[in-house]
């Protein structure tokens, strides 16, 4: 191992000793000032994270939330000097933690957490007029095809994903219930935001985002939720200001 590589691993590792011969610009030994640099680089990466991941740090609690980043930042150190993109594997690697495994829904508020960071740096974009659906000739709604805005992210859920995630955020919101969610987040405006999909909401707007037209993106959902209304989950990706063009 490199000489510099050794410190970047003893860096992110409080267990590894620090690199051998380490001196200050007077030759003395900086052991110490290397510690304190390495403890101020591990709750700087930990701060991030919990800034990143309000609720899911509020889930797991702070002592638990500090050990699971750690585990995390000396797996994954930051690839980009950018500390707003750091952390982006950090749904996955809850996921993958057998300790974790009882509270399967920590991974997908990360997710829908890291949606929301990923929302917020998109490019901007301008939705569609609310009424821009009521100029298209009733024959020619079902082939229409729509562009999305960069912002958009879907996400499906066996866990009442949202109420779970506003819960953490807010112990007065309502108690989740035992029913899985599917979650729009879209920007409107400057403002990332989660938006609860009605039932076969994320089948059609999956197949509209994949390219299928208004009309088989519908029989999609459809055959996916016998719930499916087409109205409703029209306007909520309208509302969410989702939709950025119609296409011919």
């Amino acid at each position: 191992m490199s000489r510099q590589s050794a410190f970047r691993a003893a860096i992110l590792d409080a267990e590894r000793p620090a690199p051998p011969d380490l001196q200050d610009g007077l030759g003395r030994s900086a052991t110490k000032r290397f510690n304190v640099y390495r403890n101020n680089v591990a709750v700087s990466l930990t701060e991030a994270l919990e800034a990143s991941f309000p609720a899911t740090a509020r889930l797991l609690g702070d002592e638990n939330f500090r050990a699971v980043a750690g585990r995390f930042l000396r797996s994954s150190p930051p690839e980009s000097p950018l500390m707003m993109h750091y952390g982006a594997g950090f749904p996955d690697f809850l996921a993958s933690l057998d300790a974790l495994a009882a509270k399967g829904y920590l991974a997908d508020v990360a997710r829908l957490e890291q949606a929301l960071r990923a929302a917020y740096h998109a490019a901007d974009h301008a939705p569609i007029a609310p009424d821009a659906l009521a100029h298209i000739a009733p024959e020619d709604l079902p082939e229409t095809r729509f562009g999305f805005a960069p912002a958009v992210c879907l996400l499906g859920s066996e866990w009442p994903l949202l109420s779970i995630y506003r819960l953490a955020l807010d112990p007065k919101a309502p108690k989740p219930r035992a029913e899985a969610q599917s979650v729009l987040v879209a920007r409107t405006g400057y403002d990332p935001l989660p938006h609860l999909l009605p039932p076969g909401g994320l089948t059609f707007a999956t197949a509209l985002m994949a390219g299928q037209t208004l009309g088989e993106a519908a029989e999609t959902a459809t055959k996916a939720s016998p719930d499916f209304d087409l109205s409703t989950c029209l306007a909520c990706l309208l509302s969410a200001e989702a939709i950025t063009a119609i296409l011919p």
